[in-house]
């Protein structure tokens, strides 16, 4: 058999709690489900620094985002990273991204933030990562009014309908005509069910009123929350994020059909994953950014062409995904990366990871109404626990430690709690020894007897300077 086919759906702001097959009791997700069953279902992916640019950029380079300090939007990728699809083009693979880009730093040109101007605007040929077939766009946020260009063709073209349908219908027609003998490695990456929230009137109406129920940490009462983004009641625009991710689950059943139709079926990877969650009322929040699993957490489903059925408990991260998907191609990267190769795992070829937790991070926030401006974090996600740290240019301190176990809502807040003091001990060295393993220029304040890092000494800084 030839190598695989590889499919990466990327779907913008999905959380990993909003699918049936991660356990949510509201929403109907069947082939969605079908693939999770099938092949491996990761139960604790994270999206290591949960903003749509910098997963992106680590999604195509393999690389953290704080080695480039890439705050959380408006940063442009150069050209002369080398990308997940420069890798595959050396393989002989033919590769394809459809959709959002968001690596030209183009939402209306900080601080403009002028959405329609940045939706309207092309990616140049020398900025697409090295896609053999492009037909993309840097970011849109209406569904209904999105454009797209091919390669460096400057007309662009308008997607006639809803957002997902047409670019799954791109994929496919792909698919069905122009990739040919080569195997393919494609990216979709779909918008939906980021903001804003709107759907097809049929799915709309499916879940028009409906009753729903929301998870033990959602805070209604909260005053900054009784609206969602968009002014909307904040449970309507939970009824409506659960539209687009129906929609996106029957698009996933049309292409699982194209491939079936095409042949191509039995001898293609699809995984489905997203950049990020949204929180949408839990702990009284909205949106992502945050460390709380919500708005961290992230679906990752690998399926087909030998991929083994099982529930996958070990962290995983962001960084895990450039290896993995060329691993699941029997290509190993040209440079090392910090991530890891999944794909013994997902191909049942081994039992575990290596590995007790994932870093997770806030690099920089640009606009200085929005949270972590003034104070960035940082944290660690082992197996069991969560423990995060928040601070300014003098240090972050020791600010959540939650015990997933007992408590996957994240209610308690347990970093002062003597019961647990000596895993909190722990957890601070385990994150202390990642950020020097990862080469992160974090400031990290003394705690627990640990010393700290990259601390401001004035009198050090002298005394190097003259003494």
């Amino acid at each position: 058999m030839s190598r695989p086919n590889i499919i990466l759906i990327i779907s913008d702001q999905l959380r990993r709690q909003a699918l049936g097959c991660y356990g949510d009791p509201n929403v109907s997700t069947p082939n969605i489900d079908a693939l999770a069953a099938a092949g491996a279902r990761f139960d604790a992916a994270s999206s290591t620094y949960p903003v749509c640019v910098p997963f992106r950029f680590t999604l195509m380079t393999g690389e953290y985002a704080h080695t480039r300090f890439i705050p959380s939007i408006e940063w442009r990728m150069s050209p002369a990273e080398r990308t997940l699809a420069d890798e595959f083009n050396d393989a002989g693979y033919a590769t394809a991204l459809f959709g959002k880009w968001h690596l030209y730093g183009n939402f209306g040109h900080y601080p403009g933030h002028n959405v329609v101007k940045a939706s309207r605007t092309q990616v140049p040929r020398p900025f697409q990562g090295r896609f053999q077939r492009f037909a993309g766009f840097d970011i849109c946020n209406d569904p209904w009014d999105t454009y797209y260009w091919n390669e460096d063709d400057p007309t662009p073209h308008k997607i006639e309908g809803f957002q997902t349908d047409g670019l799954f219908d791109l994929a496919i027609e792909y698919l069905r005509s122009e990739v040919g003998d080569r195997p393919f490695a494609t990216v979709l990456s779909v918008e939906p069910p980021h903001p804003i929230f709107t759907a097809p009137e049929s799915y709309l109406e499916r879940w028009r009123d409906r009753e729903l129920v929301l998870r033990d940490n959602v805070e209604l009462g909260k005053e900054y929350n009784k609206r969602g983004p968009h002014g909307h009641d904040l449970l309507d625009d939970l009824r409506v994020y659960y539209a687009m991710i129906e929609n996106l689950d029957d698009n996933v059943g049309r292409l699982v059909a194209a491939l079936r139709e095409t042949g191509h079926l039995d001898n293609t990877v699809i995984a489905l994953t997203a950049d990020h969650g949204e929180l949408l009322g839990s702990h009284g929040l909205l949106a992502k950014q945050r460390p709380w699993e919500e708005s961290i957490g992230i679906p990752l489903i690998v399926s087909g062409a030998g991929a083994a059925a099982s529930v996958i408990k070990d962290p995983v991260c962001t960084e895990d995904l450039f290896p993995t998907l060329l691993g699941l191609a029997g290509v190993t990267p040209r440079d090392p990366k910090p991530g890891l190769d999944l794909s013994p795992l997902i191909r049942g070829e081994a039992s575990g990871i290596d590995r007790e937790g994932v870093l997770l991070e806030f690099v920089a926030e640009m606009r200085p109404a929005l949270p972590y401006h003034d104070e960035t974090w940082r944290g660690i996600r082992t197996r069991r626990y969560k423990y995060t740290v928040l601070g300014d240019a003098h240090g972050g301190r020791p600010w959540q430690f939650f015990d997933l176990e007992n408590d996957p809502y994240e209610m308690v807040n347990l970093v002062d709690d003597p019961a647990y003091a000596d895993e909190v001990a722990r957890h601070h060295a385990l994150l202390r020894e990642r950020l020097v393993e990862t080469y992160d220029h974090y400031v990290l304040a003394p705690a627990f007897g640990i010393p700290g890092l990259h601390e401001w000494n004035p009198e050090a800084k002298y005394q190097r300077r003259f003494g």
